[in-house]
């Protein structure tokens, strides 16, 4: 593992980043480690894709969303016929 040093932070941001990494529960140096990681890497995923939609959406009531009504499909095309 590599070493950073990063000077000249504004206060403002410092106070911000401990008031983040307290809220998570872990500490100043994860805190910044873990946001230049999703910076640079990208978000990461642990749980699949599907797991993640279904939460996503567990809130909506399905049951409550309009159907719209069928419709008869329209032909194919008749590609090469006329």
């Amino acid at each position: 593992m590599a070493t950073l040093m990063i000077r000249s932070i504004d206060d403002r941001v410092k106070s911000e980043l401990r008031v983040l990494a307290a809220r998570r529960g872990v500490s100043m140096e994860q805190q910044a480690r873990d946001i230049l990681e999703r910076a640079v890497l990208g978000p990461t995923h642990d749980q699949p894709f599907a797991q993640r939609i279904q939460q996503r959406f567990a809130k909506v009531a399905v049951d409550a969303l309009p159907l719209p009504e069928r419709q008869v499909p329209r032909p194919p095309p008749q590609w090469g016929r006329r």
